[in-house]
């Protein structure tokens, strides 16, 4: 017969809330969909009831037909887009889950700026001459103009 050694109990509790953190973890990702984020379906925004009327919105606007929410909201290169939608992902699910928000909820100034730069890769030949005369002081964001082309009618 062979005898098996017994496990310490400071190794069992490892052991044990390594388990329970895993489960729960596994649990949470699937409870919240989480693996959707990684796709480029706008259908996953939606997972956060909050994101509602913007996806609706969305679907009302003249870039419905031809951009999606992470070719605006997200950099186009791979890994700097995953770094962000990691970072987006991390703070969103921390701000809905200690409910510490704004509402309506708000982009952030480096999301808005990512924005901005996202609109002028995909227009640059109709605003080349704009951004050659940008004042980094003075830079309007542009959707302060044509805030209705990503998320619909205001009014």
């Amino acid at each position: 017969m062979i005898k098996l050694p017994v496990p310490s109990w400071p190794l069992l509790l490892l052991a044990v809330l390594v388990g329970v953190l895993l489960g729960s973890g596994t649990y949470t990702v699937y409870y919240a969909n989480g693996l959707s984020y990684l796709s480029n379906d706008p259908r996953a925004c939606v997972n956060c009831h909050i994101m509602r009327d913007h996806y609706d919105g969305w679907q009302k606007a003249s870039h419905h037909a031809v951009a999606t929410c992470n070719d605006c909201h997200a950099p186009h290169a791979l890994i700097p887009k995953y770094l962000a939608k990691a970072e987006n992902g991390y703070r969103h699910s921390k701000a809905f889950t200690l409910q510490d928000f704004h509402e309506p909820i708000r982009i952030r100034p480096g999301n808005a700026e990512m924005l901005r730069r996202n609109c002028i890769e995909c227009h640059q030949e109709m605003v080349s001459w704009i951004v050659a005369l940008d004042d980094p002081e003075h830079t309007l964001s542009c959707v302060h103009c044509h805030d209705a082309v990503g998320h619909g009618p205001t009014k």
